[in-house]
């Protein structure tokens, strides 16, 4: 597999396509907090930092966003109409080829991103063996032949409690397996690709992240989920540790 976990980041590099791949950005979250009597500062030049400093540790050309690169819905922000095109631009200039990928915060992307940034609706896109989507819809049936299927929008992360009751969440990868029986049935398709699929954690950090293992107790968590057996999930910290199957985590 020519897909590299960058150690204590939130990305993953893709060998063959050179693509960096990120997700969850929500930039103008900052905005929303300071409301609520939060200051944080303008995450713009951070996150441009961050994605300059991923690109030389990767030799990335390309960049893949696989959604919600804005966080007011419906609609932006002041801080939004203002930010939003300078990263664009940014992102434009730094890599040969950007991909976002529409998640459900990025109403009204068309109308702002520059030319030669290509835009894809909810449903994805294909590249090479690798297929991306937000994960809020369904994908597309083209995504089916692939090998590898991105997804994001669950922000995943495990919660661990210790005996006095402490409680803290940590970001994870998830890897899995669609059931590809299932994939046929609803697809009406005869032959479909590996689909291992693979959820990226949120770039934005503060943004927090869904306790995978609280939830699974109650309901399967996204679209996806449906399709494949959550439980059986593998599940690895940002260091690379590998925690073990999600159903062996509840708590």
């Amino acid at each position: 597999m020519g897909i590299r976990f960058l150690t204590e980041k939130p990305a993953a590099f893709i060998q063959e396509e050179k693509a960096l791949v990120v997700a969850e950005l929500h930039l103008g979250l900052e905005h929303e907090l300071f409301k609520k009597g939060i200051k944080i500062p303008p995450q713009r030049e951070k996150f441009q930092a961050e994605l300059e400093s991923l690109k030389k540790l990767t030799k990335a050309e390309n960049l893949v966003v696989i959604g919600d690169i804005k966080h007011k819905v419906p609609g932006m922000s002041l801080r939004e109409e203002i930010e939003l095109p300078k990263l664009l631009e940014f992102l434009k200039e730094n890599f040969s080829k950007v991909f976002l990928v529409k998640g459900n915060h990025d109403d009204f992307l068309e109308k702002i991103v520059p030319k030669g940034v290509k835009v894809y609706g909810s449903r994805g896109f294909k590249l090479g063996k690798y297929g991306f989507f937000h994960g809020h819809a369904w994908p597309s049936k083209k995504l089916m032949q692939c090998d590898y299927l991105f997804l994001a929008h669950l922000h995943p992360g495990i919660e661990f409690r210790d005996k006095f009751g402490f409680r803290s969440v940590e970001q994870v990868w998830i890897k899995n397996e669609l059931d590809l029986n299932k994939i046929k049935e609803k697809y009406k398709l005869k032959k479909v690709g590996k689909l291992n699929i693979i959820i990226i954690p949120a770039f934005n950090k503060l943004l927090g992240s869904m306790s995978l293992n609280k939830l699974i107790e109650k309901e399967k968590p996204g679209i996806v989920a449906k399709l494949m057996d959550m439980e059986k999930s593998k599940v690895y910290l940002l260091d690379g540790t590998f925690l073990g199957y999600l159903k062996d985590l509840e708590v």
